[in-house]
């Protein structure tokens, strides 16, 4: 496909020599920080102007045909050459007729995943004014959302068919494409989907990083394939043992355990008591008489001992006690010392009768 310095050119694409865009988009993109450099005036800066100084006609109509286009890039596979004119944090600019296009940077080729923050934006920096190839992988006409793939135009493998062999169940083996505080995308060979940090580990993940880095290869378990949203969802925790399927076997009512407070809440703390499985001790059950908060009973990294309350393995939930083993505790403590005075006393008694 040829191009022009608006975008691609086709026999069905519109006339004109201006560009529009969603204001919308490029603003949210600009208030999430996400735009750092355009080498043309930002694309919410401007709209066509007729010449007697009205505005033109409505961008739906302006760029009726470029979205049609677009359709039919997606429904065929069509791969494309088109000017990047710019880049923000996430990716690439490009124009597609009268339409910004966006390129996610884990959608370009050979794009440094290891690189410190500096080093990425370099590598944006000089792609812009460059001429690549792309497909058109998603379209939202809604929100006026276009977005293509430079390593899908590479794949000799169709990712449409990628998606349509994928199925809820299946084992696949993938490379960590992405990390974002949500989750991770895995490219599947030339389709990604997406480990959501819910699905890391059993246990407590507060960043993907703490578990699987860009570039690490990874075996997951298929959730779900959305073939009309085309997303599929990936776990990597449902293929380990899940630690509450047994838990009645190792937990038990009364039983004295021991922990690590993991976060403290206004409610109470939350205890691991081993990997993917964590106990409440309820505000009520942290210790005697009153405090403002239990930040000032325990603090996060704190170890400590408690009593179990009550199993739910249904729900996941095991409730906890602290001021119990404090409570009897303080009681033994008692206890040896009365019986400490009562030696002591009866000691005396001898002397005391002489």
């Amino acid at each position: 496909m040829n191009i022009t310095p608006n975008g691609p050119k086709t026999s069905s694409s519109a006339a004109g020599s201006s560009s529009v865009t969603d204001e919308s988009y490029w603003q949210a993109l600009l208030n999430e920080g996400e735009v750092t450099s355009l080498r043309q005036p930002a694309p919410w800066a401007f709209r066509p102007v007729s010449g007697d100084g009205a505005e033109g006609s409505s961008r739906q109509d302006d760029d009726e045909q470029d979205w049609i286009e677009a359709e039919r890039h997606l429904q065929q596979r069509i791969v494309c050459d088109l000017p990047v004119i710019g880049y923000n944090r996430g990716g690439l600019l490009v124009r597609f007729g009268r339409i910004n296009a966006f390129v996610p940077s884990s959608h370009l080729k050979g794009f440094p995943v290891y690189a410190d923050f500096r080093e990425r934006e370099l590598a944006l920096e000089r792609r812009v004014g460059q001429v690549s190839r792309f497909v058109v992988i998603e379209i939202d006409r809604e929100h006026r959302r276009l977005i293509l793939s430079e390593r899908a135009a590479s794949e000799s493998r169709n990712p449409e068919q990628i998606l349509a062999r994928l199925k809820p169940g299946d084992v696949v083996t993938g490379r960590v494409s992405n990390l974002r505080r949500f989750g991770a995308f895995v490219d599947l060979g030339g389709f990604e989907g997406l480990i959501h940090i819910s699905e890391m580990s059993w246990g407590r993940v507060n960043h993907p990083g703490e578990v699987i880095q860009p570039g690490d290869e990874v075996r997951v378990y298929i959730l779900d394939v959305n073939m009309a949203e085309r997303k599929v969802q990936l776990s990597l925790k449902r293929l380990q043992p899940d630690p509450w399927a047994n838990v009645l076997d190792r937990y038990q009512v009364g039983q004295r355990v021991r922990g690590e407070v993991t976060n403290v809440v206004s409610f109470g703390a939350f205890v691991r008591l081993e990997d993917g499985v964590e106990g409440l001790i309820h505000i009520s059950e942290l210790a005697e008489g009153n405090f403002l908060h239990p930040r000032n009973v325990v603090r996060e990294g704190q170890w400590v001992e408690a009593r179990v309350l009550n199993i739910d393995p249904a729900n996941r939930r095991i409730g906890l006690s602290l001021r119990q083993v404090r409570a009897g505790a303080s009681r033994r403590d008692g206890r040896s010392e009365a019986f400490i005075f009562e030696r002591r006393a009866g000691a005396q008694r001898p002397d005391s009768a002489r």
